[in-house]
């Protein structure tokens, strides 16, 4: 009984929240909005048990993924002008007919989708799940077993490409930068110091 009401809470709350991002004015309003459908996402997946797809629901897009949009948001200039409208006839002519058309199609979807098949649900049931000790345990006996070579090779191509991204990115006239001035130099000044029997005179305020 609890799990149902909690389920239906988070399932409420993440459609309004979802609704709030695209229908409030303010990106950082909208940005927030986004992070509360996360979070209450990962509570619709803790509730069915499934606590990997919940952490990594949080890490990866509430700790990285949201985080990047607030920046973004922060680095562009995205004051709205005066008598600029907030949405433009074309939008409106063209986003409310395929709003209806997605609910439409998802409605069908939900009605005419017959329930999965045992032998389509794989080997890992419920009861190995449970067994196992949960669902991080079960993927990590998956991954590192059954599919230890594509992940390392994924892992591989992963490393590579971001090297080759600060390759690309890299000057090449980086390797010819003047030497960093000294710092107490920087400090004093050149015309400031005065040698007086090998000490140096430090000007005075």
């Amino acid at each position: 009984m609890i799990e149902d009401i909690t389920f239906v809470y988070m399932a409420v709350i993440a459609v309004l929240a979802a609704l709030a991002t695209v229908l409030v004015r303010s990106p950082v309003r909208s940005a927030l909005s986004l992070v509360v459908v996360v979070f209450h996402v990962a509570g619709l997946f803790a509730v069915m048990d499934a606590m990997f797809l919940a952490v990594i629901q949080v890490m990866v897009y509430a700790g990285a993924i949201i985080v990047l949009f607030l920046f973004t948001i922060m680095l562009l200039d995205l004051r709205h002008e005066a008598g600029e409208p907030y949405l433009h006839k074309n939008q409106l002519w063209l986003g409310i007919p395929l709003a209806i058309l997605l609910l439409v199609e998802a409605g069908w979807i939900a009605l005419n989708t017959e329930p999965l098949a045992e032998a389509a649900r794989g080997a890992y049931d419920a009861a190995a799940i449970a067994e196992l000790g949960g669902t991080g345990q079960a993927l990590a006996e998956v991954l590192f077993n059954e599919y230890l070579l594509p992940f390392e090779i994924a892992g591989v191509l992963l490393l590579a490409s971001s090297v080759g991204a600060l390759l690309l990115a890299r000057r090449p006239d980086e390797d010819k930068l003047p030497d960093a001035p000294d710092p107490v130099d920087d400090v004093t000044g050149p015309d400031d110091e005065r040698a007086e029997g090998g000490a140096a005179i430090w000007p005075t305020r």
